[in-house]
Protein backbone atom coordinates (compact mmCIF):
# COMPACT_ATOMS: atom_id res chain seq x y z
CA UNK A 1 0.00 0.00 0.00
CA UNK A 2 1.18 3.54 -0.86
CA UNK A 3 0.43 5.79 2.18
CA UNK A 4 -1.18 8.92 1.96
CA UNK A 5 1.38 10.65 3.11
CA UNK A 6 5.29 9.70 4.12
CA UNK A 7 6.00 8.55 7.47
CA UNK A 8 9.32 10.53 8.87
CA UNK A 9 11.75 8.66 11.47
CA UNK A 10 14.52 10.39 13.09
CA UNK A 11 17.82 8.18 13.00
CA UNK A 12 19.49 10.41 15.71
CA UNK A 13 20.07 14.13 14.55
CA UNK A 14 21.55 13.50 11.12
CA UNK A 15 19.07 11.40 9.27
CA UNK A 16 15.68 10.76 8.43
CA UNK A 17 13.98 7.47 7.25
CA UNK A 18 10.90 8.61 5.14
CA UNK A 19 8.35 5.65 4.21
CA UNK A 20 6.13 5.97 1.05
CA UNK A 21 4.81 2.43 1.53
CA UNK A 22 4.72 -0.79 3.14
CA UNK A 23 4.99 -3.19 0.22
CA UNK A 24 7.23 -4.18 -2.30
CA UNK A 25 5.82 -3.01 -6.00
CA UNK A 26 6.30 -1.42 -8.86
CA UNK A 27 4.33 1.63 -8.68
CA UNK A 28 5.44 2.20 -5.22
CA UNK A 29 9.32 2.34 -6.46
CA UNK A 30 8.42 4.59 -9.20
CA UNK A 31 7.11 6.55 -6.72
CA UNK A 32 10.14 6.83 -4.44
CA UNK A 33 12.49 7.44 -7.24
CA UNK A 34 10.23 10.51 -8.62
CA UNK A 35 10.21 12.20 -5.61
CA UNK A 36 14.02 11.41 -5.19
CA UNK A 37 14.52 13.30 -8.07
CA UNK A 38 11.79 16.16 -7.11
CA UNK A 39 13.99 17.14 -3.62
CA UNK A 40 17.20 16.84 -5.82
CA UNK A 41 16.09 19.35 -7.85
CA UNK A 42 14.62 21.50 -5.44
CA UNK A 43 18.69 22.15 -3.77
CA UNK A 44 17.27 22.17 0.09
CA UNK A 45 19.89 23.99 2.14
CA UNK A 46 21.09 21.70 4.45
CA UNK A 47 20.24 18.39 2.84
CA UNK A 48 23.33 16.35 2.15
CA UNK A 49 22.28 13.32 0.71
CA UNK A 50 19.28 10.77 -0.89
CA UNK A 51 19.44 7.08 -0.68
CA UNK A 52 16.38 6.00 -2.14
CA UNK A 53 15.20 2.36 -1.64
CA UNK A 54 12.61 -0.26 -2.62
CA UNK A 55 9.84 1.66 -0.44
CA UNK A 56 11.66 4.48 1.75
CA UNK A 57 14.10 7.19 0.70
CA UNK A 58 16.97 7.43 3.72
CA UNK A 59 17.38 11.40 4.19
CA UNK A 60 21.23 12.69 5.53
CA UNK A 61 20.90 16.43 6.66
CA UNK A 62 23.11 19.22 8.22
CA UNK A 63 20.93 19.95 11.45
CA UNK A 64 22.76 23.41 12.01
CA UNK A 65 21.41 24.23 8.57
CA UNK A 66 17.76 22.85 8.78
CA UNK A 67 15.61 21.53 11.79
CA UNK A 68 14.18 18.23 11.37
CA UNK A 69 10.80 19.77 11.39
CA UNK A 70 11.91 22.28 8.52
CA UNK A 71 12.90 19.74 6.25
CA UNK A 72 10.14 17.68 6.84
CA UNK A 73 8.12 20.67 5.67
CA UNK A 74 9.82 21.28 2.82
CA UNK A 75 9.68 17.34 1.83
CA UNK A 76 6.09 17.27 2.08
CA UNK A 77 5.22 20.40 0.24
CA UNK A 78 7.21 18.59 -2.69
CA UNK A 79 5.74 15.32 -2.39
CA UNK A 80 1.81 17.10 -2.18
CA UNK A 81 2.69 19.58 -5.17
CA UNK A 82 3.61 16.22 -7.19
CA UNK A 83 0.11 15.83 -8.61
CA UNK A 84 -1.16 11.91 -10.00
CA UNK A 85 1.47 9.01 -10.09
CA UNK A 86 0.04 8.32 -13.61
CA UNK A 87 1.49 11.66 -15.06
CA UNK A 88 4.73 11.47 -14.53
CA UNK A 89 7.70 10.45 -16.02
CA UNK A 90 11.49 10.44 -15.35
CA UNK A 91 14.74 9.67 -17.05
CA UNK A 92 16.15 6.59 -17.44
CA UNK A 93 19.06 5.37 -19.70
CA UNK A 94 18.48 1.47 -20.25
CA UNK A 95 21.56 -0.44 -20.75
CA UNK A 96 22.27 -3.63 -22.36
CA UNK A 97 24.26 -5.96 -21.07
CA UNK A 98 25.51 -9.25 -22.63
CA UNK A 99 25.35 -12.24 -21.08
CA UNK A 100 26.59 -16.04 -21.18
CA UNK A 101 24.01 -18.39 -19.59
CA UNK A 102 24.94 -21.67 -17.77
CA UNK A 103 28.87 -20.71 -18.20
CA UNK A 104 31.91 -21.95 -17.13
CA UNK A 105 32.55 -19.29 -14.36
CA UNK A 106 29.33 -19.60 -12.49
CA UNK A 107 29.72 -23.76 -12.66
CA UNK A 108 33.18 -24.10 -11.36
CA UNK A 109 31.85 -21.64 -8.51
CA UNK A 110 29.18 -23.84 -7.95
CA UNK A 111 31.04 -27.07 -8.18
CA UNK A 112 33.66 -25.29 -5.61
CA UNK A 113 30.47 -24.88 -3.15
CA UNK A 114 29.29 -28.27 -3.22
CA UNK A 115 32.67 -29.58 -3.06
CA UNK A 116 33.59 -27.98 0.06
CA UNK A 117 30.55 -26.47 1.76
CA UNK A 118 27.58 -29.23 0.92
CA UNK A 119 25.87 -30.77 -2.13
CA UNK A 120 23.19 -28.47 -4.17
CA UNK A 121 21.20 -29.20 -6.90
CA UNK A 122 22.57 -27.24 -9.97
CA UNK A 123 21.39 -23.78 -10.09
CA UNK A 124 19.45 -23.30 -13.35
CA UNK A 125 18.24 -26.84 -12.61
CA UNK A 126 16.49 -25.32 -9.90
CA UNK A 127 15.35 -22.33 -11.73
CA UNK A 128 14.22 -24.69 -14.44
CA UNK A 129 12.11 -26.91 -12.47
CA UNK A 130 10.71 -24.51 -9.87
CA UNK A 131 9.57 -22.13 -12.44
CA UNK A 132 7.93 -25.08 -15.09
CA UNK A 133 10.50 -24.47 -17.91
CA UNK A 134 11.36 -26.00 -20.44
CA UNK A 135 15.05 -26.16 -20.25
CA UNK A 136 18.13 -23.94 -19.95
CA UNK A 137 17.36 -22.19 -23.35
CA UNK A 138 13.88 -21.00 -22.22
CA UNK A 139 15.33 -19.71 -19.02
CA UNK A 140 17.88 -17.47 -21.27
CA UNK A 141 14.49 -16.16 -23.48
CA UNK A 142 12.89 -15.23 -20.08
CA UNK A 143 15.43 -13.76 -18.76
CA UNK A 144 16.70 -11.65 -20.96
CA UNK A 145 13.03 -10.98 -22.54
CA UNK A 146 12.68 -8.08 -20.47
CA UNK A 147 13.84 -4.57 -19.36
CA UNK A 148 14.97 -4.82 -15.33
CA UNK A 149 14.17 -1.64 -13.56
CA UNK A 150 16.43 -0.47 -11.37
CA UNK A 151 15.04 -0.19 -8.18
CA UNK A 152 17.43 0.06 -5.32
CA UNK A 153 21.41 0.25 -4.74
CA UNK A 154 22.99 -2.02 -1.69
CA UNK A 155 25.02 -4.54 -0.16
CA UNK A 156 28.18 -3.80 -2.20
CA UNK A 157 28.97 -0.44 -3.97
CA UNK A 158 27.04 -0.97 -7.31
CA UNK A 159 24.89 -4.07 -6.60
CA UNK A 160 21.71 -3.13 -7.97
CA UNK A 161 18.73 -5.09 -7.49
CA UNK A 162 16.86 -5.46 -10.40
CA UNK A 163 13.05 -6.28 -11.03
CA UNK A 164 11.21 -7.69 -14.31
CA UNK A 165 8.79 -5.21 -16.38
CA UNK A 166 7.15 -7.71 -17.98
CA UNK A 167 4.87 -10.02 -15.62
CA UNK A 168 5.97 -12.78 -18.28
CA UNK A 169 8.90 -12.94 -17.38
CA UNK A 170 9.74 -12.82 -13.70
CA UNK A 171 10.51 -16.14 -11.85
CA UNK A 172 11.12 -17.19 -8.81
CA UNK A 173 14.31 -18.67 -6.83
CA UNK A 174 15.34 -19.40 -3.16
CA UNK A 175 18.58 -18.70 -1.95
CA UNK A 176 21.23 -20.20 -1.21
CA UNK A 177 21.60 -22.21 2.93
CA UNK A 178 23.96 -21.96 3.40
CA UNK A 179 25.76 -19.08 1.27
CA UNK A 180 28.56 -18.83 -0.90
CA UNK A 181 31.82 -17.47 0.63
CA UNK A 182 31.99 -16.21 -2.52
CA UNK A 183 30.92 -15.31 -6.16
CA UNK A 184 32.84 -14.43 -8.95
CA UNK A 185 32.90 -10.97 -10.19
CA UNK A 186 29.90 -10.52 -12.98
CA UNK A 187 27.81 -13.47 -12.01
CA UNK A 188 24.04 -12.94 -12.77
CA UNK A 189 22.26 -14.01 -10.02
CA UNK A 190 18.39 -14.90 -9.04
CA UNK A 191 16.65 -14.42 -5.55
CA UNK A 192 13.15 -14.33 -4.39
CA UNK A 193 11.79 -12.38 -7.43
CA UNK A 194 15.14 -10.26 -7.67
CA UNK A 195 17.82 -10.57 -10.51
CA UNK A 196 21.00 -8.63 -10.08
CA UNK A 197 24.96 -8.73 -11.62
CA UNK A 198 27.47 -9.12 -8.73
CA UNK A 199 29.93 -5.77 -8.60
CA UNK A 200 32.87 -8.12 -7.25
CA UNK A 201 33.94 -10.98 -5.72
CA UNK A 202 31.28 -10.76 -3.02
CA UNK A 203 29.94 -13.58 -1.03
CA UNK A 204 26.39 -14.20 -1.61
CA UNK A 205 23.51 -16.07 -1.69
CA UNK A 206 21.63 -15.94 -5.23
CA UNK A 207 20.73 -18.57 -7.48
CA UNK A 208 23.53 -18.05 -10.40
CA UNK A 209 22.43 -18.57 -13.88
CA UNK A 210 24.88 -16.69 -16.39
CA UNK A 211 27.83 -14.36 -16.18
CA UNK A 212 28.59 -11.35 -18.29
CA UNK A 213 32.44 -9.89 -18.39
CA UNK A 214 31.12 -6.24 -18.47
CA UNK A 215 31.33 -4.55 -15.26
CA UNK A 216 29.03 -2.22 -13.45
CA UNK A 217 31.23 -1.59 -10.91
CA UNK A 218 34.81 -0.36 -11.32
CA UNK A 219 36.97 0.57 -8.59
CA UNK A 220 39.95 1.92 -10.71
CA UNK A 221 37.66 4.01 -12.72
CA UNK A 222 39.30 2.43 -16.19
CA UNK A 223 36.54 2.16 -18.50
CA UNK A 224 35.06 4.95 -20.38
CA UNK A 225 31.85 4.54 -18.40
CA UNK A 226 33.22 5.03 -14.59
CA UNK A 227 34.60 8.35 -15.25
CA UNK A 228 32.49 10.33 -13.51
CA UNK A 229 31.29 7.69 -10.55
CA UNK A 230 32.26 4.13 -9.44
CA UNK A 231 29.08 2.34 -10.14
CA UNK A 232 27.32 2.10 -13.30
CA UNK A 233 23.74 1.67 -12.60
CA UNK A 234 21.30 4.32 -10.42
CA UNK A 235 18.09 3.86 -9.15
CA UNK A 236 15.08 4.17 -11.76
CA UNK A 237 17.79 3.26 -14.75
CA UNK A 238 16.73 -0.10 -16.30
CA UNK A 239 18.92 -2.99 -17.37
CA UNK A 240 18.52 -5.26 -20.85
CA UNK A 241 20.20 -8.21 -20.50
CA UNK A 242 21.44 -10.22 -24.11
CA UNK A 243 22.02 -13.89 -24.61
CA UNK A 244 25.38 -13.85 -26.46
CA UNK A 245 28.17 -17.60 -27.11
CA UNK A 246 31.31 -17.96 -25.83
CA UNK A 247 33.03 -16.91 -28.63
CA UNK A 248 31.65 -13.10 -28.27
CA UNK A 249 31.77 -13.28 -24.66
CA UNK A 250 35.80 -14.01 -25.20
CA UNK A 251 35.65 -10.72 -27.42
CA UNK A 252 34.11 -8.57 -24.88
CA UNK A 253 36.11 -9.98 -22.27
CA UNK A 254 39.00 -9.09 -23.98
CA UNK A 255 37.79 -5.93 -25.18
CA UNK A 256 37.33 -4.95 -21.18
CA UNK A 257 40.67 -6.52 -20.48
CA UNK A 258 42.55 -3.63 -22.82
CA UNK A 259 40.47 -0.94 -21.27
CA UNK A 260 38.51 0.49 -24.48
CA UNK A 261 35.28 -1.75 -24.16
CA UNK A 262 32.35 0.94 -24.51
CA UNK A 263 29.19 0.32 -22.73
CA UNK A 264 26.09 0.44 -24.60
CA UNK A 265 23.26 2.20 -23.26
CA UNK A 266 20.75 4.58 -24.41
CA UNK A 267 21.24 7.63 -22.00
CA UNK A 268 18.06 9.67 -23.67
CA UNK A 269 15.16 6.88 -22.52
CA UNK A 270 12.49 8.56 -20.59
CA UNK A 271 9.74 6.18 -18.25
CA UNK A 272 6.06 7.19 -18.99
CA UNK A 273 4.18 4.77 -16.22
CA UNK A 274 1.07 5.76 -17.79
CA UNK A 275 2.54 4.50 -20.52
CA UNK A 276 3.63 1.11 -18.75
CA UNK A 277 0.24 0.77 -17.43
CA UNK A 278 -1.42 1.45 -20.68
CA UNK A 279 0.97 -1.47 -22.21
CA UNK A 280 0.87 -4.08 -19.34
CA UNK A 281 -3.54 -4.07 -20.36
CA UNK A 282 -2.48 -5.51 -23.26
CA UNK A 283 -0.48 -8.35 -22.25
CA UNK A 284 -1.80 -12.12 -22.71
CA UNK A 285 -0.78 -13.32 -19.29
CA UNK A 286 -0.62 -17.20 -21.06
CA UNK A 287 2.37 -16.66 -23.24
CA UNK A 288 5.65 -17.83 -22.44
CA UNK A 289 8.79 -17.35 -24.01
Amino acid sequence: MIYDEPKFLPGGDRFIEMELGDELNFDLNFLVHSLSAKIREAEIAGLIELLPNMASIVISYDPDLISFADLKSEILSHYRNMGSLEDMELLSPIYYIPVLYCDHVTRACWEDYCAKITEKEYDSDILVKLNDLDGYAQLARIHSGTEYWVAALGFYPGLASLIALDPRCRLTAPKYNPPRTWTAKGTIGYGGSVTCVYPANTPGGYQMIGHTPVPVCDIEQSLPAFKQDLALLRPGDRVRFFPVGREEYDYIESRVTAGDYVHNVAHYAKFSIRAYHEWLGTLDMKERF
